[in-house]
């Protein structure tokens, strides 16, 4: 039986116990962040990657003890391919959640359809992603290419390394639609013919006619929009019509939807153009590559849509630091005068567009899922959403025009003989 001494030690020790934790001061309230990307549908494929990205920042920022005192938490909702319900999800995180800060987004289509919901709730969005530009928001941080950093140089560079007869093809919805009207523009200009136009849903399996008329057309180069999992039954369907002696220029294909096609449909005259690539030989991007693989599996590979995604957290967190607060408003008026080192160099936001300046490389795909780099843009390039040779109230009116969709699964577009 215990003594009176010990007892009355015991008893002193609860009693401390029970103070400490009476007067000690709460675990502080994790920063809440919202992800709203397509985990299912046809561009989960594309956009799981970037959800990691977003995962290996946060947890990075967490292991070195947060952000001003707090944790950071992640709250993921799928998009599942459908861009009403990603709005609908982003509206929630928003609103029930209350997230400081979402991280949205792979087609234009969806980025459109959650703008509304982040203005009207006075938000802060980060898009990770090359677009066609002809938009710019208060609310948003364009970390992707805009059209003078990807698609116009890209198509330039296509013409004069094959030649000046162009076939386009893409996804039936705006951003190849809306890049192909700047492709468009360009070939004009520098003498060049459009021999034929195509379109497909974003959920097209049979792409045969479309090589037929390839093959036809026998243009000097295909440049290409189409995303997601289409891509793997285009390039089935050019390899079954033996058209990979044709160069094709992709402007939404990077290493995860290379590695998903496989050597099965290995395209040899295939180029992608970018400003990121995972083999790039730089320590910053091997470390980053090493970190990806570690946390998420040896055989996932990075792509330049999940390095801005990574960059992005880091961005919002060097702002959130400055602030010493994660008030998406606040944040907001001073993100662009942030900048980080990134796996391919500084990230840097124009004050004046919300967009980031970016390099432009392009790489010629190889059997392995890697790209062999070469560079386009001898420096970093400052973005332009808006092509100088219109105003910006011009490209404004073209946007506001209807965009042309199939509703069928079969082609659209137009033929130039």
């Amino acid at each position: 039986m215990p003594s009176r001494a010990s007892r009355a030690l015991l008893l002193a020790l609860v009693a401390a116990v029970g103070l400490f934790y009476l007067f000690s001061p709460p675990a502080p309230k994790p920063i809440r962040i919202g992800v709203v990307h397509s985990l299912s549908g046809v561009m989960a494929e594309s956009e799981r990657g970037l959800v990691d990205a977003v995962r290996l920042a946060v947890e990075e920022i967490n292991a070195a003890g947060g952000l001003i005192g707090r944790p950071l938490e992640l709250l993921v909702a799928d998009g599942a391919s459908d861009w009403d319900r990603s709005a609908s999800e982003a509206e929630r995180l928003i609103r029930d959640e209350q997230v400081s800060v979402l991280f949205a987004c792979w087609t234009s289509a969806c980025r459109k359809t959650l703008l509304p919901v982040v203005e009207r709730n006075r938000h802060l969005m980060f898009y990770p992603l090359q677009y066609e530009g002809l938009e710019q928001s208060e609310h948003i941080v364009y970390l992707g290419a805009a059209p003078n950093q990807q698609i116009i140089p890209g198509a330039r560079w296509a013409m004069d390394t094959f030649g000046p007869r162009v076939y386009l093809i893409g996804s039936d919805y705006v951003f190849p639609r809306m890049a192909n009207q700047l492709i468009r523009h360009l070939v004009t200009a520098t003498g060049g013919v459009i021999v034929n136009e195509r379109y497909l849903p974003l959920t097209a399996t049979d792409f045969s006619e479309l090589a037929a008329d390839i093959r036809i057309k026998a243009p000097d180069v295909v440049l290409n929009t189409v995303n997601g999992a289409s891509n793997r039954p285009l390039f089935a369907a050019l390899k079954a019509s033996r058209l990979q002696q044709i160069p094709v220029v992709s402007f939404s294909i990077a290493e995860p939807e290379l590695q998903a096609m496989g050597a099965e449909y290995f395209h040899p005259a295939h180029h992608a153009v970018w400003g990121y690539f995972q083999s790039l030989p730089s320590p910053a991007n091997q470390q980053f590559v090493a970190a990806f693989k570690q946390r998420f599996g040896a055989d996932r590979v990075t792509s330049d849509p999940i390095e801005a995604s990574y960059n992005g957290v880091r961005l919002w967190a060097s702002a959130v630091r400055e602030l010493g607060s994660a008030d998406p408003e606040g944040v907001n008026q001073v993100i662009g005068r942030h900048s980080v080192a990134g796996p391919s160099g500084v990230v840097a936001i124009d004050m004046a567009t919300r967009h980031a300046w970016r390099r432009v490389r392009v790489g010629h795909a190889r059997i392995d899922g890697q790209f062999d780099i070469a560079d386009i843009s001898e420096s970093m390039v400052r973005p332009t959403p808006f092509p100088p040779y219109r105003t910006r109230a011009e490209w404004l009116q073209l946007v506001q025009e209807p965009v042309p969709v199939s509703s069928s699964g079969g082609l659209s577009g137009s033929s130039t003989p």
